[in-house]
């Protein structure tokens, strides 16, 4: 069941996007920081636990998962580190995963061929 809630869950974040890209004025770039935003909203306020175990990867995949990846590192670092939590758990948090897609992009710039205009 947890994978036909991932399924539907997920699709139905996907689904409200894609209204967002074609029926409104908003950039992509936009919608995608707003979905981040969300999930930091939903993480601090402990909404996404509930969520996650009904939705599993159909909620922590989409970019609300990185939303609330970094709501959960400032708390922690809150805890830890006091004030400075607020500026360096999130980055903490998420150092790995951004770390990796950098890597990647270096990789890709260095195998692909690119064009000029």
């Amino acid at each position: 069941m947890t994978i036909l809630n991932a399924f539907w869950v997920g699709g139905l974040i996907c689904l409200i996007a894609q209204i967002l890209i074609s029926k409104t004025k908003l950039t992509p770039a936009r919608i995608l920081v707003g979905l981040v935003v969300l999930g930091v909203v939903l993480g601090g306020l402990g909404l996404m636990e509930p969520l996650k175990k009904f939705a599993g990867a159909g909620v922590s995949v989409p970019l609300l998962g990185f939303g609330d990846l970094m709501a959960q590192g400032i708390k922690e670092a809150i805890a830890k580190d006091g004030a400075l939590g607020i500026l360096t758990g999130g980055l903490t948090a998420g150092a790995a995963g951004i770390a990796f897609v950098i890597i990647l992009g270096v990789i890709a710039s260095i195998l692909s061929k690119p064009k000029e205009k």
